[in-house]
């Protein structure tokens, strides 16, 4: 038989179809490793067309239409549909000259045009090179414009253009800024689009220009109060919040909590409220980072400690005190032992009782306990407020009280407490820039974390109640209380009393059921059904085989090893070693603290198939001195090999990682197991990956511990099938 001729497929090759307007589609074959300008000429011949430097490709799906390129050519896969165009250079040129010279009615279409064409970056420095950008400017600073599509148009390209951060933002002048200003306030006048693009440009201003000044001048916050309260775009509404925010990251310590102020009134509240309303994830985005920012503004508070000089914390302490425990004369001369340090006072009233009840550590002193930061005197700011304004709750806590070892320290808990809200709510950490976590209910009262406070030491109370706790158990009630916290909160409660109805049903219990529920769902999931097992006993072996393909990959790049004479370490002196791309050799030699030298550069070669063994830790013969650091042998390892001027080769890694990415390669080279306790933890974690991803199409369905029994056979195989 003569074989057959077997077809081997180029991997460089992708079948695509070329469109153009009006003409047939063309099916060629594009050959990646040639220059695209010689496949667009040779598709431009095929159409006869002779200026082929005019035209480029571009992508034509629905959500990219980029011009392709040598960089992104990649992106052309089998099946493609690619559309020929005027190249970017071309129709930018095209461009500038219909926005100089047309119509009115010409440039609107251009410009309509320009637009989404002005997303693409390509075609974005083309039309910068040709001045364009300098004249979308000036079409909106003219104030005399009146077709307001020309300026819609023109600020939503600007908009574009920008985003790809070639400009500097410091081009435009004052006269722009101003102009974007106008446009915010006066947002009735022009349609919706310009007040969002022109509130996007003043973010970006205030954000990335020393212009920033005159924006925080000319733009009020009354007048983003007043765009949320009547505009119904959005994106306006989003953009209006992005710049409220960048005015508050801007503006120093005064001027931050001017506009905290300002944004707390009622109306405000409302406003910021009612745009958070079932939108996407950007404006969640933009009402997170501004509930990040005001809440921040409680940093100074956190980090400051109980000074001994600062009149007003010794006075709410005394208040604290005063308000338990019913004091009558409030201006008792003897409460001036809370400084001094004095153990009772008239009437042989003694206060350092009264604050041991209270639960401060230190009862006779309790202004040692605000010396932590954080919380700092933020954790008496908050303490006091609720005496004030919770006072019946506040009397509640000491008179349930048990005078026992499950008493509730009040004051040491609510420390602690302040602490544990500030990091769930990251306070004094910049906003994330990827984090939604806006929640609604910050933004319905006056001083809301100090209201949050008083409905999170309530439960604090009652949980510390329901578990019986004492003060060994300090951690595990506060463990419970956070877990009670943070599930209520990813619940987005709309107010701060919605949030007090949906911790209250978060009960000790509750949670304690919750971990059952969900330790019971893990261990389900990390079952030993035998189908399960069977899986894993699968696919363990492709697990390893890409564990020890990254470790030889590792071995490939190479590391830096420091130098080491009788078991010291030699100052400003390196080598460097790796394996050969090819997995046969060691490439080895000296180098200096900042280049990586190639296979070249490092002169000696140990053949790995000379290698006769490994060698670790104090068994490396450059660790047999006694004075060696113990961090130093922990990291250390030895090749022993045959046919060489010396008999070991040694090293000493940088840190435990390369050390163990080197021990599991030279012992995959060797044929022998990887043995570390980083190659353990990536084939747990890899393996758990694997097995989740091949249940994902299992998932509601009971997986049973052992396989359905095989059903017995039949009496007789004499079926009958009736058509």
């Amino acid at each position: 038989m003569i074989p057959k001729k077997t077809t081997v497929k180029d991997s460089h090759i992708v079948k695509i179809a070329v469109e153009r307007e009006n003409h047939m589609a063309q099916l060629i074959n594009l050959d990646q490793r040639h220059p695209l300008a010689s496949k667009i000429q040779d598709i431009c011949s095929g159409w006869g067309i002779s200026d082929h430097q005019n035209y480029a490709l571009q992508f034509c799906e629905s959500n990219n239409q980029k011009y392709v390129t040598e960089k992104n050519r990649n992106e052309i896969k089998n099946g493609s549909v690619l559309r020929l165009q005027y190249s970017p250079s071309k129709t930018a040129s095209d461009t500038m000259e219909t926005l100089l010279n047309g119509s009115p009615q010409d440039k609107v279409q251009v410009l309509k045009e320009l637009t989404p064409l002005s997303m693409d970056h390509t075609f974005a420095l083309e039309f910068i090179k040709e001045k364009g950008l300098d004249t979308l400017i000036k079409m909106i600073e003219d104030v005399n414009q009146t077709n307001e599509e020309i300026l819609k148009y023109s600020l939503s390209s600007f908009v574009e253009l920008m985003e790809h951060g070639t400009v500097s933002w410091e081009v435009p002048e004052n006269s722009f800024v101003a102009r974007n200003i106008e446009i915010v306030r006066n947002f009735q006048k022009y349609p919706t689009s310009c007040g969002e693009s022109a509130l996007s440009n003043l973010e970006n201003i205030v954000q990335c220009s020393s212009k920033h000044v005159l924006v925080a001048e000319d733009i009020k916050l009354q007048d983003i109060l007043r765009l949320l309260q009547e505009v119904n775009s959005p994106v306006m509404r989003q953009n209006a919040i992005a710049l409220l925010n960048a005015l508050f990251l801007k503006a120093d310590e005064s001027r931050r909590r001017t506009i905290a102020h300002t944004i707390s009134a009622k109306q405000f509240r409302h406003a910021l409220n009612h745009s958070g309303n079932g939108l996407g994830t950007e404006m969640t985005h933009q009402l997170y980072v501004l509930q990040t920012l005001t809440l921040g503004l409680l940093e100074k508070r956190m980090r400051t400690k109980m000074n001994a000089q600062d009149q007003d914390a010794h006075e709410k302490i005394k208040e604290l005190r005063r308000i338990a425990f019913d004091e009558t004369n409030s201006q008792n001369p003897n409460d001036e032992h809370v400084r001094r340090g004095g153990g009772s006072g008239a009437g042989n009233v003694n206060f350092s009782q009264h604050y041991k009840k209270l639960g401060f550590k230190c009862d006779i002193n309790p202004a040692q306990d605000f010396m932590e930061t954080p919380p700092g005197v933020l954790a008496l700011d908050c303490m006091v407020y609720f005496a004030r304004n919770y006072t019946p709750q506040y009397m509640k806590i000491f008179r349930d009280n048990r005078a026992d070892e499950h008493e509730c320290p009040f004051g040491r808990t609510s420390i602690e407490l302040v602490k544990v809200l500030c990091d769930i709510l990251r306070i004094g950490e910049p906003p994330a820039e990827q984090s939604g976590d806006f929640q609604p209910m910050f933004f319905t009262r006056d001083h809301p974390f100090e209201e949050f406070f008083c409905i999170c030491v309530i439960t604090l109370n009652r949980t510390w109640s329901d578990m019986r706790a004492t003060a060994e158990d300090f951690s595990t009630t506060f463990s419970v209380v956070r877990e009670q916290i943070q599930r209520t909160l990813k619940c987005r409660p709309e107010s701060l009393e919605d949030f007090r109805n949906k911790i209250s049903l978060l009960t000790y219990q509750q949670i304690t059921a919750l971990r059952q529920q969900e330790r019971t769902s893990k261990e389900e999931c990390d079952s030993t059904a035998s189908a399960i097992v069977r899986l894993k006993e699968k696919i363990s072996p492709h697990i390893l085989d890409l564990i020890k393909q990254q470790r030889l990959s590792f071995l490939v790049e190479g590391t830096r090893f420091a130098k080491y004479s009788r078991g010291t370490r030699t100052k400003d002196k390196f080598w460097y070693a790796r394996l050969s791309p090819n997995h046969k050799v060691i490439h080895y030699g000296e180098c200096d603290e900042k280049n990586i030298p190639t296979l070249e550069d490092l002169p000696k070669k140990l053949p790995i198939s000379e290698i006769k063994q490994l060698l670790e830790g104090k068994e490396c013969p450059h660790m047999k001195e006694t004075r060696i650091r113990k961090s130093a042998v922990n990291l250390a390892f030895s090749i022993t090999f045959e046919n060489m001027e010396h008999s070991t080769l040694d090293f000493v890694a940088p840190d435990e990682s390369i050390f163990n990415y080197w021990t599991d390669g030279i012992n995959a080279l060797l044929g022998q197991p990887m043995v570390s306790k980083q190659k353990n933890e990536d084939f747990d974690t890899l393996l758990s990956m694997e097995i989740k991803l091949r249940l994902l199409d299992t998932e509601g369905v009971d997986i049973s511990k052992d396989p359905p029994p095989i059903p017995e056979d039949p009496e007789n195989y004499d079926f009958c099938f009736e058509s």
